[in-house]
């Protein structure tokens, strides 16, 4: 059977503009899918390795840790800059720029060194998470795929292609990184753009879509925390605790954003001007704090957290009132030197602790129950996005018989949280959108309220 030449020219032509449109984007979420489970894997590695010789040596984390601070420092300083903290203001400020800062903030040297040092943190003990990091390399690795379009195709559609690869990589990341395909669109619209357009919807969906089956393809059908099972009864105190849990993480995650972005209003003048004149010195000494701390709370306060919340959501663990007060001041300690390492799993850890200080008030009702509502209002209040932040407690514990009153705690904890300090992410994007941002100051630095 022939088929006329101008039919197979239609369906070439037909076929490049599908690959153009959708093709490159499904190739990024699936590669993006697959690093997010390898660099889970590869953190897992480092902080078990750092629980073997923790456990072996107690106090071997007071050299180690201040050594590895320094050299995530130094590394992040001399090679990879722009790959501190977290990631996700450096994905902010590149979605609402012209196009000039993307190439140094999402190029492979930096989704290379944001793994790199963030892996070396971990083995210090550092009090930080995995899933911010993976946003920012989502973002880096869709973005860098924009060699696979015709010089012509870039050049019509620029910048607007660049925001979209970018904006797709990032969700694709957080719903790959938590297991949490719904978190990943959520998160897109409320964090990262504050709107939604309709065309980039059905590629961001799809986007999320292959990175989360490549996901469940090598990790399987799972929970990030499990499922918690608090029955079809509520206690009648259930709407106090939710008010309760609602302000006291609010201020806590409202205390913590205004600690990172005003460190010359509460470290001393010798501290700051030391810490701009050696910061791989202060990188040592943060360090040491989180060592310390580590050390003092029996190794509880180390790494991102997740076991020592999944223990409490699961009964096994009992770690005391001081808990979230003690990660809080390492997750402090963590952040101020500048190396990569993500927020979000520390901040459910400190949630759940809320909710387990606050169970010696409400007795009555399920541990489980108080937890996840800590969790979820102490992550809405250090992101002061609550919708994001119930949808992916939500999805991590299966919770969704609570939706209701996640949803109340999440809201009142935002609202709280807004009067210590603005939106942490948004406001540390900013010193990378301003013209003399340079790279390798710590992401905590408060030069945008100079």
């Amino acid at each position: 059977m022939h088929i006329p030449k101008s039919i197979n020219r239609r369906a070439l032509q037909r076929g490049r503009r599908l690959w153009l449109h959708f093709g490159v984007f499904w190739l990024g979420a699936i590669v993006t899918g697959l690093l997010a489970v390898l660099y889970a894997q590869l953190i897992d590695i480092g902080y078990n390795t750092f629980l073997r010789y923790a456990t072996r040596y107690w106090w071997l984390p007071l050299p180690v840790t201040p050594a590895i601070g320094a050299a995530s420092v130094w590394l992040t300083r001399r090679y990879f800059p722009g790959a501190e903290g977290s990631g996700i203001p450096q994905v902010i400020a590149t979605l609402h720029d012209d196009g000039i800062l993307a190439p140094r903030l999402l190029s492979i040297r930096i989704l290379i060194g944001k793994i790199a040092v963030s892996f070396l943190s971990i083995l210090g003990g550092f009090t930080i998470g995995r899933e911010g990091p993976t946003i920012h390399v989502g973002a880096a690795l869709m973005f860098n795929l924009r060699r696979f379009y015709p010089q012509r195709f870039r050049a019509i559609r620029g910048t607007e292609l660049e925001r979209r690869l970018a904006l797709a990589g990032a969700a694709a990341g957080l719903s790959a990184a938590f297991n949490a395909p719904l978190a990943g669109v959520v998160f897109a619209i409320e964090e990262l753009t504050r709107s939604f357009e309709q065309r980039t919807s059905r590629v961001l969906i799809t986007a999320i879509i292959f990175a989360g089956v490549v996901s469940l393809g090598l990790q399987g059908n799972y929970t990030y925390f499990g499922t918690i099972d608090v029955g079809g009864h509520f206690p009648d105190l259930l709407a106090v605790a939710v008010l309760l849990i609602g302000v006291v993480s609010g201020a806590a995650g409202g205390l913590f954003c205004w600690l990172l972005l005003n460190t010359r209003l509460w470290m001393p003048s010798s501290v700051t001007s030391w810490r701009g004149r050696q910061p791989v010195v202060f990188g040592a000494a943060c360090g040491l704090i989180v060592a310390v701390i580590g050390v003092s709370s029996g190794g509880h306060t180390f790494g991102s957290g997740y076991a020592e919340a999944r223990a409490m959501l699961e009964g096994r663990a009992q770690l005391g009132a001081a808990y979230p007060l003690l990660k809080m001041a390492s997750m402090v300690g963590s952040y101020l030197p500048g190396a990569p390492g993500g927020l979000f799993a520390p901040s459910l850890a400190i949630g759940a602790g809320i909710g387990n200080a606050l169970h010696l008030i409400f007795g009555q009702m399920q541990l489980p129950m108080l937890i996840a509502l800590g969790m979820v209002g102490y992550l809405a209040a250090v992101t002061q996005s609550p919708i994001t932040a119930f949808v992916i407690v939500i999805e991590m514990i299966n919770g969704h018989a609570l939706v209701i009153a996640l949803m109340a705690t999440a809201l009142i904890s935002s609202q709280v949280s807004k009067l210590f300090a603005p939106a942490l992410y948004e406001a540390l994007s900013e010193r990378y959108r301003r013209p003399r941002y340079a790279p390798g100051l710590a992401a905590a630095d408060d030069r945008h309220r100079e």
